[in-house]
């Protein structure tokens, strides 16, 4: 493996020409191996983290635009959800894989092939051009999905046994496309999506990747327009973008995806754990995660029952992760009435304050005082706090959260707060 090439140096375009894929990039660790041919992205199963795996000797013999095009597409993998969406059956797999290069190269390649991108275009997949060449461009992974199963039916006369078809891995006699050189296999490894068994992603990481992404994107998206340029987003592929960061979000799972985030990681080499990244050359590391997380409840008179409740039935679920140290406030903390919620315990809801509110009373309890996270389920109607050592986020109704008394910059989370009889 080269130990030479510098990927930084092409990321540092991104800052100048694609603002969206620069602001995305900074989400996403990126690791120089040979363990893979080409380049791939995937999800760490331990952090729920986005990783990039790149191998340097591949790099080095494409252009510059060439270079530009396989980070896009990795990205692209990213933002279309092909990671950490759902999947189909493991034994379409390769199908899959062929779809969603199809669906990504089909907004990212030009419409004809220069000299300053053949290498590339020889070997990608793209419709139009073989093995696709009846296939049209811009379409989704989906509509490419069902038509590659339509052409190996037609292909095996309805049997799976698909013309033409070799004995490697992935399928001799399995109707599925197959990959090997010349054929158009692609330009990416799809290995790390975890659904091929041999590196299966826990769904409760895929959905704390999910909300990571969503986070990202949304800073992404956010940045692009500050800078008043998507770069080479396409219109109507920045419409998409902007319409799935707009979808309802399910708090819950946003709660779970703060908790996670705030874990600190206790880490120590285990010869018995395998290095996922170099396999049986490094010691593998073998974690233990804890968090503290303090939930400050506002107790004043404007602060619903139904919010009480609805919140105290979500933290039920969530004592399952984490140890809660819970804080009733107004004006003020009632500290004899602070109490530590642990692991597997059972609470319900309750009122022991029903005054005024004052942010600035919890904010200064918990900074004083060793917390990972900080949660504060109010309805906001109170002066913006002074700033807290540790990540926090605000937990209100609907309503307060789209005309919030005060503007943040911190996470704030609309609570779907049902109305009870």
């Amino acid at each position: 493996m080269s130990s030479n090439y510098d990927l930084n140096r092409h990321l540092a375009r991104y800052l100048k020409e694609e603002p969206f894929y620069a602001a995305l990039s900074r989400h996403i660790e990126k690791y120089p191996t040979n363990r893979i041919p080409t380049a791939g992205v995937c999800i760490n199963p331990d952090s729920g983290t986005f990783e990039m795996l790149y191998n340097p000797d591949f790099f080095e013999k494409l252009s510059d635009e060439e270079v530009m095009i396989v980070l896009k597409h990795e990205f692209m993998h990213l933002i279309l959800e092909h990671v950490t969406g759902r999947m189909p059956d493991k034994s379409q797999m390769r199908m899959w894989n062929h779809a969603t290069d199809l669906a990504i190269n089909s907004e990212i390649f030009p419409k004809e092939c220069k000299d300053s991108i053949k290498n590339l275009w020889d070997m990608c997949l793209l419709p139009g051009k073989a093995p696709y060449p009846d296939f049209v461009r811009g379409e989704s992974a989906d509509f490419y999905f069902d038509k590659i199963k339509e052409k190996q039916e037609e292909q095996g006369q309805g049997n799976g046994q698909g013309e033409g078809q070799g004995n490697g891995e992935g399928g001799g006699g399995s109707g599925q496309p197959q990959d090997g050189e010349g054929n158009g296999s692609g330009f990416d490894d799809h290995e790390g999506w975890g659904e091929d068994g041999k590196n299966p992603i826990p769904q409760e990481v895929r959905e704390l990747a999910k909300e990571r992404l969503r986070q990202a994107m949304n800073e992404a998206a956010n940045e692009a327009n500050r800078s008043g340029s998507w770069g080479t987003i396409s219109q109507s592929m920045r419409k998409d973008i902007i319409k799935r960061l707009q979808s309802k979000v399910d708090w819950k799972k946003v709660l779970r995806y703060f908790i996670k985030t705030s874990q600190k990681a206790d880490k120590q080499n285990s010869v018995r754990k395998i290095n996922r990244r170099f396999p049986y050359i490094h010691a593998g590391r073998k974690t233990n995660r804890t968090a503290k997380i303090a939930i400050s409840i506002d107790q004043s008179g404007s602060v619903s029952d139904n919010m009480l409740i609805t919140f105290f039935a979500e933290l039920d679920n969530l004592a399952e992760l984490a140890e809660f140290t819970v804080i009733p406030f107004d004006d003020g903390v009632a500290e004899d009435k602070v109490y530590v919620w642990k692991k597997g315990q059972k609470k319900k809801a309750e009122r022991v304050l029903c005054g005024g509110t004052n942010f600035d009373t919890p904010t200064k309890f918990v900074n004083e005082r060793n917390f990972d996270g900080h949660i504060i389920l109010t309805d906001m109607c109170a002066p913006k706090p002074i700033p807290s050592k540790c990540q926090r986020m605000w937990m209100t109704d609907e309503d307060n959260a789209r005309n919030p008394y005060f503007k943040t910059n911190e996470r704030v989370i609309a609570v779907e707060v049902k109305q009870r009889k």
